[in-house]
């Protein structure tokens, strides 16, 4: 029987196979029943976490930007004192292990965010923009002739380049997590090294 300690682990391995098999099959194509079934419990009983999938979806989307700026936070604070240059590689580090790890969620941001409602499609992008304001600054400390615009538009740039992942075919048919972490982290160095140079 579960109990109220079981209840955030249950949550998050609802969230994980749901966000699983909405990104293989889209928000549409699957139903509460077979969320339930990825994790053992009937699809009716979802309902004890979570008022339906449209729930489920924000919290994976809202979730995940606020992950990422929290994260990028406590990496600026660890990092404090540090070259920009260390910063900016704790950054680029951070953003492909979301990238790697977490890449069901990518699919779904692109296909399915127009799904949520407007007050949460409004926070995710709200906690999108300072996450990229973070970076924006630590960019033009890196490069101090880069324009804002220009640091922002190279930001951007790089998040397609990491972000390109779940298309780089099957996570099997990658050449290994710590090598393709090094190719992205050196691809995404050589972008920001590029705009540096305007």
């Amino acid at each position: 029987m579960a109990t109220r300690t079981d209840a955030p682990a249950r949550r998050e391995q609802i969230l994980k196979e749901a966000a699983r098999l909405f990104a293989e099959r889209g928000f549409h194509g699957v139903g509460v029943d077979e969320i339930g079934a990825a994790v053992g419990i009937s699809g009716p009983g979802l309902y004890r976490h979570f008022a339906g999938k449209d729930a489920m979806l924000a919290e994976l989307l809202v979730g995940i930007s606020g992950q990422l700026l929290t994260g990028a936070k406590r990496r600026l604070k660890e990092a404090d004192g540090t070259a920009p240059e260390v910063i900016l590689d704790s950054l680029i580090e951070g953003h492909i292990d979301f990238a790697l790890d977490d890449r069901p969620l990518i699919t779904l941001h692109d296909r399915e965010l127009d799904r949520l409602r407007d007050s949460d499609r409004k926070l995710v992008r709200q906690l999108q923009r300072q996450y990229v304001e973070l970076w924006v600054e630590i960019l033009r400390e890196v490069y101090p002739g880069l324009s804002e615009p220009a640091a922002r538009s190279a930001v951007h740039s790089v998040f397609g380049l990491l972000n390109s992942t779940p298309h780089l075919g099957r996570p099997g048919s990658l050449p290994g997590r710590g090598t393709t972490a090094e190719l992205l982290h050196r691809m995404a160095r050589g972008a920001f090294a590029a705009a540096g140079t305007e």
